[in-house]
């Protein structure tokens, strides 16, 4: 059992993470993606527990772009061609190493990171090869909770999960 007490950043891909995966094109070249307010809400937790967020993207989209500014995600890597150099970089700007990231992808071009980050976590519909290789599958789907769910799990585990809730409503009554 891995003891998650080091735990100080958050790392997510976006398309099959964040996203349900499907990428829907208009005849005016704007791409949708669909973003679940249940993992938002789940994102916005963590700060109250002392645990950053990045997103490392391989595609650089604008929704993204202002999904993580509405959820104030302020490390935000997009058309990233080597997501581990990128984690990399960013663990050694905020003084971190492996043992502080849990990582949650959804297919092999995450799985440089997966090997790395101690504890890692997949969506219920990614592959089921590549869920084979992770610590923690969610029973939501990308894009439906998934990130939420594996979030929750973190802070449970962390035993601060019921004070980061009040922290967080707290916070929400005062604004």
């Amino acid at each position: 059992m891995k003891d998650y007490k080091n735990i100080k950043l958050l790392i997510l891909d976006c398309d099959g993470v964040l996203t349900d995966g499907k990428i829907i094109y208009d005849d005016n070249r704007t791409e949708i993606r669909n973003f679940s307010a249940k993992d938002g809400l789940g994102i916005k937790l963590l700060p109250f527990a002392n645990i950053q967020v990045a997103v490392i993207s391989g595609k650089k989209s604008e929704t993204l772009a202002r999904r993580c500014e509405d959820l104030g995600i302020r490390h935000v890597f997009q058309k990233v061609r080597n997501k581990l150099k990128t984690a990399e970089e960013l663990m050694k700007q905020l003084n971190l190493n492996w043992e502080n990231v849990a990582f949650m992808g959804d297919d092999w071009n995450d799985f440089p990171i997966v090997k790395r980050a101690y504890i890692t976590s997949a969506p219920a519909d990614s592959f089921e090869d590549f869920q084979k290789k992770v610590d923690f599958v969610t029973r939501r789907n990308g894009g439906e909770g998934a990130v939420r769910e594996f979030i929750e799990h973190i802070l449970k585990e962390l035993g601060v999960y019921d004070k980061t809730v009040e922290k967080l409503v707290a916070h929400l009554e005062n604004s």
